[in-house]
């Protein structure tokens, strides 16, 4: 037997012995797929387990994240920081190996991952952001940014939305170094693949723009790395099609009953005897050795790296000093723009966000993004950005076409490249699309910007489906997220400090009407989420509200002659709550006889400060086509109506 096929069986042997030990986990795909991820690790995929934050390493992620087991196993036998006993502790708490990827957790793992489809997106991201990097600083004889992106993806995810929807973005943008490795074992949980699934997927990415390379044995390792080889010869994005057995030797190979199940103690013996494996949790030395090579090979490529880097800068200063500075992460100072502020006073949330970002962007070079196809809507893309096309990479307005969703996961993965902060961008009622990926940025504490616009029932003539309800709660309740609804530009800068000086993503929520000049808005106590914006000593009555409805708050306040009112600013609710307790009950005035909350919302997250008594004018239902202001009135977001609600409850 010779190396390569021994160190297949201790492989196949391990993960099964990894995901019966936890009880439970995926094993036919975890087996099946063995032979594509041993050849990627050792013969193709360019790590450094010294440095593993090397800049120009290849980048890869398991779409397909129930397949961890493997994924560990390779970790481990190419020297990662993952042992025997990490593998032995599969998804027990706090172990560094849980039930799917986790970035962050595991050493060398690029992304978190088991959303099926999301991490075919991020994969497109990181190639996204690699093709733009090179375009941007690579030079004649110094390829410094050259690397790979390869995402290992099973039958679930190629069925995905997102994953179609950023596949079909990729093959417009002849992405290059992008090498999608499609484990097709014609299985899911459910039965074969068949019952829902019975396109032509080679003939469909054809049409997409990829070139197409089928695997006929790809249970053979060196059939497998012979296609990856051949894939990275390409121009341009790549899918290898694997056709595989799922769970592959054991004695229910090829059916769905192996997809999630643990083989027993005694199909474990009978399984490993079959592979020539006597052992439980061992490594030979000959496999340990074999797989290390790899991992040497990957460092002394980290060196000459460093080597040429250090020849590219004396050879091209100039292109070496903005390569520094894209890495030099400024913290854009907005205290400048502040003074000027009133010049923006009754502009719109989106006009006044174009101004801002423009300069925003231009002092950040790593600021990169685009919408879903709505930027004359939301008025918001790079001024002189360039578009980011199939035949200019330098560009970075990236039209990512009305894909909503593969747009989100996308940024995610350009985030996760390198330090780049990605802004997409489109109308807040189709935030409903993004959340899945929204969830993801913030659980891996990742830099991307939200800009929606058309923030409230005042969008008014296109009707419910484009007036907001239910969507300021939805993003308020993903745990991570900051959430900012600023009433003017003073509030809007400060939400790019916030987003510029934190490392989470942050959703900027804008309206489309002109904003009304709210007095005393600060953009120094606006950092802290929430402040007072007109004060009144032990007041009667305390009206909290974001956005545009502060300043019908105000003018409210300004309604309800002789009495004590005072009007909170509550532009981004998540930063307010991480205030120390005495700053938030300075500003909450809990004593006050009434308590009101006011925003075009459905959010009970307002009942937080307004307790059993308090009133909350909200939106109750869907709004209705018409003037944006009649629908606005309609739905009670009018001065003398909230006025008496208040005096009555008085």
């Amino acid at each position: 037997m010779n190396i390569a096929q021994k160190t297949l069986n201790y492989v196949k042997s391990i993960t099964a012995q990894t995901i019966s030990a936890a009880g439970s986990g995926h094993t036919g795909s975890s087996i099946g797929a063995s032979s594509i991820m041993l050849a990627l690790f050792k013969d193709h995929y360019n790590f450094d387990i010294s440095d593993t934050d090397f800049l120009n390493r290849d980048r890869f992620v398991l779409s397909a994240g129930h397949m961890a087991p493997l994924y560990y196993t390779m970790l481990s036998l190419f020297g990662f920081e993952v042992s025997l006993q990490d593998l032995k502790e599969l998804r027990q708490f706090g172990s560094k190996t849980p039930g799917l990827p986790e970035q962050g957790v595991t050493d060398g793992v690029e992304a978190t991952t088991g959303l099926l489809g999301q991490g075919i997106a991020n994969a497109v991201g990181m190639a996204i952001a690699q093709n733009m990097m090179a375009e941007r600083f690579n030079s004649v004889g110094f390829p410094i940014i050259n690397n790979y992106t390869y995402c290992l993806a099973g039958d679930g995810c190629m069925q995905e939305g997102v994953a179609m929807e950023a596949c079909s973005l990729a093959g417009s943008l002849n992405l290059k170094k992008l090498i999608l490795l499609y484990d097709n074992n014609d299985v899911t949980v459910d039965g074969n693949l068949n019952l829902s699934n019975r396109e032509n997927v080679a003939a469909k990415f054809k049409a997409m723009g990829w070139k197409v390379i089928t695997v006929k044995k790809g249970n053979d390792y060196k059939a497998c790395s012979n296609a990856i080889g051949k894939a990275k010869r390409a121009n341009g994005p790549v899918l290898v099609i694997f056709k595989t057995t799922i769970g592959i030797g054991t004695e229910k190979e090829g059916t769905s009953a192996i997809h999630r199940s643990p083989l027993t103690s005694e199909q474990i013996k009978v399984f490993n005897e079959k592979l020539g494996v006597h052992e439980a949790f061992y490594v030979p030395n000959d496999v340990r050795d074999w797989c290390m090579a790899s991992a040497r090979r990957g460092r002394l490529s980290h060196e000459t790296w460093n080597q040429e880097l250090a020849v590219y800068s004396n050879s091209n200063p100039e292109l070496y000093r903005q390569f520094l500075q894209f890495f030099d992460r400024k913290h854009f100072s907005v205290e400048k723009f502040e003074k000027n502020a009133s010049k923006w006073d009754g502009l719109s949330g989106r006009d006044m966000n174009k101004l801002i970002f423009d300069e925003f962007a231009d002092k950040l070079p790593q600021i990169v993004g685009g919408t879903a196809d709505v930027s004359t809507g939301t008025k918001f893309a790079i001024e002189n950005g360039g578009n980011f096309l199939a035949g200019n990479k330098r560009g970075r307005n990236i039209h990512f076409g009305v894909r909503e969703h593969a747009m989100a996961a996308i940024c995610n993965g350009i985030a996760l490249y390198e330090d780049y902060i990605p802004v997409c961008g489109t109308y807040l009622a189709f935030s409903n699309f993004m959340l899945p990926a929204i969830r993801m940025a913030a659980m891996m504490k990742l830099s991307v910007i939200y800009v929606f616009t058309h923030d409230s029932l005042l969008v008014g003539k296109d009707g419910p489906t484009h007036q907001p309800v239910e969507q300021l709660g939805q993003l308020r309740s993903i745990i991570g997220l900051n959430v900012f609804r600023p009433c003017d530009a003073r509030e809007l800068l400060a939400a790019y400090h916030v987003a510029n000086n934190r490392r989470e993503p942050m959703a900027i929520c804008l309206a489309r009407q002109e904003m009304k000049v709210c007095e005393n808005a600060s953009y120094k106590d606006a950092i802290n989420g929430g402040y007072i914006i007109k004060s009144a000593a032990d007041a009667d009555v305390v009206i909290y509200a974001s956005g545009s409805e502060v300043a019908l708050a105000l003018e409210v306040a300004a309604e309800l002659k002789g009495h004590k009112v005072s009007v909170v600013s509550m532009p981004c609710i998540e930063l307010f709550e991480k205030q120390a307790p005495s700053y938030k009950a300075k500003v909450l005035q809990k004593n006050a006889k009434v308590r009101v909350a006011i925003e075009a919302s459905n959010d009970n997250v307002w009942y937080r400060y307004l307790g059993d008594d308090g009133i909350f004018v909200g939106v109750n239902d869907y709004g209705k086509s018409g003037d944006g202001e009649i629908v606005y009135q309609k739905a009670g977001f009018n001065v003398k109506e909230i006025a008496k609600k208040i005096l009555k409850s008085l």
